[in-house]
């Protein structure tokens, strides 16, 4: 299968035009790129890097798929980047006077639960309380068949609500599709029509485009592994799947013209840049940390605007640095590592200025290694394991599990990274793996409690 080597992807670099970074920092970049794609064996990159308010560098690196050279003006899918444009049309709808941020959704879309409550704010800085519909790391039996808005709403925003809206925040892919919903209908227009007339086409982004479309010979292959097995080309899902939660597809450029309009406060009112960069408060006073599509932090006096996505077989990281008005979009054509997340953060580097555990929590981190060793044996216990999961791990993957995962040996350390937090109704915690010569990073979902089925259990390279 598809294994890149550092001198192949060197190879395969394809620049742009001549850039006004320094030989050395050029340098350093393709360095880094090079380096953590090889890491994940991640087959390619698109990135594109501003500084001064500039595109200033743009290149692609490795292949895009078997018989295709990564371009710097091919289309990567980039997920969950999409909720800001989706965001910025429902701002730039309220500037026409054709809905207000705080119409209750039930205005809209009729037979959500609780839409007499729910705010299209709440939709947009998800504080909705509404289910997410996809929290998993990887396709989920349904996603084999294509979807609509509305089937979507009726299977996972119509439930119960997670909590009262305003009074936490957890992260909804199902809050977008209801707010993709709501701009087609106070538009009287498709989504994708919308954004192209009010935003695409004025920026120029000319590879902008719906990801179902951006299928076939002429388009990056997406691509993943289970745990250290080989890489291989992943199932495109449905049609229908993400929509306005992250339906587009666009070339790295393209969204680093995005990123200096934000710069410029330039194509949309002033006004609105600020809307979606203030960060929403929950009803206790607590500040969320992120706005209307996008997360915002103070990095000791640094704003950050960034965000990531995850599509079936993409990855997608950017970030944009307002005050020292640069910004960074790596596009990656693989979901299995963290290649487009790290590339994002080693990039910044080069271009800018330079708890206890309870009960619950240890007992699964007792049950995490226990199943891991499972599978480091072939084996798996499939009554742990809920009906999504156990569709996930196939003979195929179990035996990718063990292959790539027995040589290693015992681990020396298995340590929980970070705090547990709540999504789509799961548990999730993540996992760093020990080696004397390496690291792996295990991400888990459960249901909620100390014998909760497990959900979701990927394995992928660490550092």
């Amino acid at each position: 299968m598809l294994k890149l080597t550092a001198a192949l992807l060197a190879l395969a670099a394809v620049p742009a035009i001549a850039q006004p970074l320094t030989a050395a920092e050029q340098a350093k970049v393709d360095e880094i790129v090079t380096r953590d794609l090889a890491a994940d064996e991640a087959p390619s990159a698109e990135i594109a890097i501003v500084r001064d308010g500039k595109l200033v560098y743009a290149k692609a690196y490795g292949k895009a798929s078997p018989t295709l050279a990564a371009r710097n003006d091919l289309p990567y899918q980039i997920a969950s980047n999409s909720k800001q444009f989706t965001a910025m049309a429902i701002l730039l709808l309220e500037d026409q006077g054709k809905l207000s941020l705080d119409d209750h959704v039930s205005k809209w879309v009729p037979g959500i639960t609780e839409g007499d409550k729910i705010t299209i704010r709440q939709l947009l800085s998800h504080t909705s309380g509404l289910e997410d519909y996809w929290p998993q790391d990887y396709s989920f039996a349904a996603m084999a068949h294509p979807t609509t808005p509305q089937a979507i709403v009726d299977r996972w925003a119509k439930k119960p609500l997670d909590f009262q809206p305003g009074d936490q925040w957890q992260y909804s892919n199902t809050g977008y599709v209801v707010a993709g919903m709501i701009v087609e209908k106070a538009s009287g227009e498709p989504l994708l029509t919308f954004l192209k007339q009010h935003i695409f086409k004025p920026l120029g982004m000319t590879t902008a485009m719906n990801q179902d479309d951006a299928v076939g010979p002429a388009y990056p292959v997406g691509y993943g592994r289970n745990a250290l097995g080989p890489v291989r080309p992943v199932t495109v899902p449905g049609r229908g799947w993400l929509y306005a939660a992250g339906e587009l597809s666009m070339s790295a450029s393209d969204l680093a013209k995005w990123d200096i309009a934000r710069m410029d406060r330039s194509l949309l009112p002033a006004e609105d840049w600020a809307t979606q960069e203030t960060t929403i408060k929950l009803n206790n006073g607590k500040d969320t940390g992120y706005g209307l599509g996008v997360f915002v932090r103070d990095n000791d006096g640094q704003k950050v605007v960034t965000h990531t996505g995850e599509a079936v077989g993409f990855l997608s990281a950017n970030t944009v640095y307002p005050k020292e008005r640069a910004a960074i979009a790596v596009l990656t054509n693989t979901w299995s590592g963290g290649a487009s997340s790290r590339i994002a953060r080693e990039l910044a580097a080069v271009i800018l200025p330079q708890a206890p555990q309870d009960a619950v929590v240890t007992a699964q981190a007792a049950r995490a290694r226990a199943v891991y060793d499972e599978l480091r044996a072939g084996k798996l216990d499939r009554s742990q394991l809920t009906v999504d999961a156990n569709y996930y791990f196939t003979p195929q993957t179990i035996a990718d599990f063990q292959s790539s995962l027995a040589p290693l040996g015992q681990p020396t350390a298995f340590e929980p990274a970070g705090d547990p937090q709540l999504r789509g109704g799961f548990v999730i915690q993540g996992y760093r793996i020990s080696y004397p010569n390496r690291t792996l990073n295990l991400s888990t979902f459960y249901e909620p409690g100390a014998n909760g089925r497990i959900e979701q259990f990927l394995v992928t390279p660490g550092r």
